[in-house]
C-alpha cells in the first residue's frame, strides 16, 4: 500500500514538519517501510540503520535545520557518519566489517541539516563503472526497467530516489557518477564546482579534483536547497569555489536573462552517439530557444583533440593503486589479487606502474586542458553547453562484464557514458543532468547542461525554467512506492 509522502520532495516533506502537520518519527516510518517493501526487488539498500534514524528522530536534539525530519540514504562511498559502515563496494572491507571512526564534514552539514540517515547504498567498487554490480552486493536494478543498469557510481542513491524510497540520496562525482544514474533513473543531477563542498578533515581533494560530493534528487529545488546545505570550504583545503551571491535556493524559481548557449549533438572525438541521445539533447535545445535563448550548434572544441582526456586515466589508476593500499591498512594487511574484482586490480597495477613524473605530467596535461575549454566560456561569449548526458541509452545488467583475461574490457565499454561527461571532472565546471526525455522504450535519456566554474546559481536557474516548461516530478517508473 502507498503512502501520502512518495510523491513530496524533501522539501515538501520537510514544510510538513515545519508546520507541525507531522513529526519526524512519521516521515522515517514510511520511508523504511517504502524500503522494506520494494527494496527486495531493487538491491538500494545494502545497509540499514533504521532503528539508529529512529533514535535519532525521536531526540529532542534532532537539529532544526532546513530538512528536519527528511529521511535520506548515503553512498556507501565518502560522506562518513562516525561508527558506520563504510566498504566503498569492496568485499575486502566488507568482511572485516569496517566501520569508520570520524564523521566527514559533509556528511556533518548534512546532519546538522535534520536530515536522517536510513543507510547506505549500493556502489560498484570504489565507483569505478558507471553501473552498479559490485561483486559484494546483488546488483542494484533500474526502477523503469529491473532488467537495466541505474547507472553509476551512484546507482544505488538513484534506484532509491526514482522509485520513492526516500526525496532525495547522496552521490558522488569523479568521472559522471551523479549524472549517468541520474540520465538513467529519471533524475535531476547536480555536480557541483570543485571545491563547492569540503572533503575534510581527512581529505582535501579526492582524484585530483576530479571528484565532487552532491546528490540525487526529483526536483531541481531540492537540489538547490541541498547545495545551501553543504556549500562553504574547512580551513586548509587546497581549494574552494568563489561563494555564491545569494543562496541557490533562490535560483530555481529566478527567470534567467536571454542567455547565448551551444548545442553538442555529436559525440567528442568521432565516437558513437545513440540517436535517442541525440534527439534528447537537440529537443532541450529547441526549448531553450522557445523559452528565448540563443541556441547554435557549437562547442569547446578542446573536447574533439585526440588525447581530451589522456590524463583522466593516469589520476583514475594511480587513485585505485593508493585506495587498495589504504583499504589494506584497514583490514591489517596487504590486500592480494583475490582480494578485489578483476578491473580494480588491473587499474591498480597501472597506477604502481606510473612514475612521480608520469603522474605530474599527467595533471600538466589536464590543467592545460581545463584552460582551453574554458575559453568556450570565458573568451567564446557562451553562457551554457547543452549536450545529451550519456552517448547511449541505458544498458541492461552485465552489459559491463569483461571477459576472461581482459579485466579492462568491460572499463572500455564504459566510454559512451561517460564520454560527455568526464571531460567536465577534468575541468572542475558545474554539470546539471535533467530528465527532459524518455525513448520508446520507455527509458529515461537525460540532458546535461554545462556552465563556466562556479555558475552553479546559472545552472539552477535555467533547470528551474525547464523544469516549468516541461514538468517531470509527475512521471514515474513502473516501480515505485506510489504505485503499490
Amino acid at each position: 500500500m502507498a503512502d501520502d509522502f512518495a510523491l513530496l520532495d524533501a522539501t515538501a516533506q520537510a514544510d510538513l514538519v515545519r508546520r507541525k502537520e507531522v513529526e519526524p518519527l512519521e516521515l522515517v516510518e514510511a520511508a523504511i517501510a517504502r524500503i522494506e517493501r520494494l527494496d527486495g526487488a531493487l538491491g538500494a539498500v545494502i545497509a540499514r540503520r533504521f532503528e539508529r534514524a529512529r533514535e535519532e528522530a525521536r531526540s529532542p536534539e534532532l537539529p532544526r535545520g532546513p530538512f528536519r525530519g527528511v529521511p535520506f540514504l548515503l553512498k556507501d562511498l565518502g560522506a562518513h557518519l562516525a561508527g558506520d559502515p563504510a566498504h566503498s563496494g569492496m568485499r575486502a572491507l566488507q568482511r572485516c566489517g569496517w566501520r569508520e571512526p570520524g564523521e566527514t564534514f559533509f556528511a556533518g552539514r548534512l546532519r546538522g541539516a535534520g536530515l536522517l540517515c536510513l543507510g547506505r547504498t549500493n556502489t560498484p567498487e570504489l565507483g569505478l563503472l558507471p553501473t552498479t554490480e559490485p561483486a559484494a552486493h546483488p546488483a542494484t536494478r533500474n526502477p523503469w526497467s529491473l532488467a537495466h543498469s541505474p547507472g553509476g557510481s551512484s546507482g544505488g542513491s538513484a534506484a532509491a530516489v526514482a522509485a520513492g524510497l526516500v526525496p532525495a540520496a547522496h552521490g558522488s562525482d569523479g568521472g559522471g557518477s551523479i549524472r549517468i544514474p541520474a540520465s538513467h533513473c529519471g533524475l535531476v543531477g547536480l555536480k557541483p564546482t570543485r571545491g563547492r563542498s569540503s572533503f575534510g578533515p581527512a581529505l582535501g581533494e579526492r582524484w585530483a579534483g576530479f571528484s565532487v560530493e552532491g546528490f540525487l534528487t526529483r526536483t531541481v529545488r531540492d537540489a538547490a536547497a541541498l547545495l545551501d546545505v553543504v556549500a562553504g570550504p574547512l580551513p586548509g583545503d587546497p581549494y574552494a569555489a568563489a561563494p555564491p551571491g545569494r543562496p541557490f535556493r533562490a535560483e530555481p524559481g529566478a527567470d534567467p536573462d536571454p542567455l547565448r548557449v551551444g548545442l553538442l549533438p555529436a559525440a567528442p572525438r568521432g565516437g558513437e552517439l545513440h540517436p535517442d541521445c541525440r534527439a534528447a539533447a537537440e529537443a532541450a535545445a529547441r526549448l531553450l530557444a522557445q523559452l528565448g535563448h540563443a541556441v547554435e550548434t557549437a562547442h569547446p572544441e578542446a573536447l574533439d583533440e585526440p588525447g581530451a582526456v589522456s590524463g583522466f586515466l593516469a589520476v583514475v589508476a594511480s587513485a585505485t593503486a593508493l585506495a587498495l593500499e589504504q583499504a589494506g591498512e584497514k583490514v591489517g594487511r596487504p590486500l592480494a589479487e583475490g582480494d578485489v574484482e578483476p578491473l580494480t586490480w588491473s587499474l591498480a597495477e597501472l597506477g604502481r606502474k606510473l612514475t612521480g613524473p608520469q603522474y605530474v605530467a599527467a595533471l600538466q596535461r589536464n590543467h592545460a586542458f581545463s584552460r582551453r575549454v574554458a575559453a568556450f566560456w570565458a573568451e567564446g561569449g557562451f553562457d551554457l553547453l547543452v549536450t545529451p548526458t550519456c552517448a547511449a541509452p541505458p544498458p541492461e545488467l552485465g552489459h559491463f562484464a569483461a571477459g576472461p583475461g581482459n579485466p579492462l574490457e568491460g572499463y572500455a565499454r564504459a566510454v559512451p557514458y561517460s564520454t560527455f561527461t568526464s571531460p567536465f571532472n577534468v575541468t572542475g565546471q558545474p554539470a546539471i543532468s535533467l530528465p527532459l526525455h524518455w525513448n520508446a522504450a520507455g527509458l529515461p535519456i537525460g540532458v546535461q547542461l554545462v556552465a563556466a566554474s562556479g555558475r552553479e546559481d546559472l545552472l539552477l536557474r535555467v533547470a528551474g525554467q525547464l523544469e516549468r516548461a516541461r514538468p517531470w516530478a509527475g512521471r514515474l517508473p513502473p516501480v515505485h512506492a506510489a504505485r503499490e
